[in-house]
C-alpha cells in the first residue's frame, strides 16, 4: 500500500488511516501536523500545543509562524511563561533570550561576572530547538520530527 493512500489526522495523536490496514502492514506517519489554523494565533502571540506528546510552542510574528521546544535549554523555564518581544523570546527564570527565527542564542543569563562564568561552564549556551512549520491553506502544520 503507497504512503499516498493514507489520511492521517494527528490531533491527540492519534493516526486514522484512509484505508483499512490488512495484517503485516505498518502505521505510516505524517511528517507534519496540523496544529491550528491560522486565525488561531493572532499577531504577537504564543499557543502551546502538545505534538506526538511534546510540549512546543507556536508563535506568530510580522505574519511569520514559529515553532520550538517550551522549555529553556538552560535550566529548563516555561518559555510559554516567558515575554515575547518582536522576534525576542524571554525566559521568565534567568532571562535567557533567543531569537525565535533561528534559535540562537541572544543572551544566555541575567548573571554576569564570575557568575555568569561559572554558570556557562556548567550550563554551556545552547540554542532553542526550532522545528520547520508549514501554512497550507488556513492550516499551520509543524513537524515534529526529534
Amino acid at each position: 500500500m503507497s504512503r499516498d493512500s493514507f489520511l492521517i489526522f494527528c490531533r491527540n495523536d492519534y493516526l486514522v488511516p484512509k484505508t483499512t490496514l490488512t495484517s503485516g502492514e505498518e502505521w505510516v506517519v505524517s511528517e507534519f501536523v496540523e496544529v491550528a489554523g491560522v486565525n488561531d494565533i493572532p499577531e504577537g502571540t504564543m499557543k502551546k500545543f502538545m505534538v506526538s506528546k511534546y510540549p512546543i510552542i507556536l508563535v506568530r510574528v510580522k505574519g511569520r509562524y514559529y515553532a520550538f521546544d517550551e522549555y529553556c535549554p538552560h535550566l529548563g523555564g516555561d518559555l510559554f511563561l516567558g515575554t515575547l518581544k518582536e522576534t525576542t523570546l524571554t525566559c521568565p527564570i534567568h532571562h535567557s533570550q533567543f531569537d525565535i527565527r533561528d534559535g540562537h542564542v541572544l543572551r544566555w543569563t541575567d548573571l554576569d561576572g564570575i557568575m555568569l562564568a561559572i554558570d556557562s561552564r556548567i550550563h554551556p549556551p545552547n540554542s532553542l530547538k526550532k522545528y520547520p512549520v508549514r501554512v497550507e491553506g488556513n492550516k499551520i502544520l509543524i513537524s515534529h520530527e526529534r
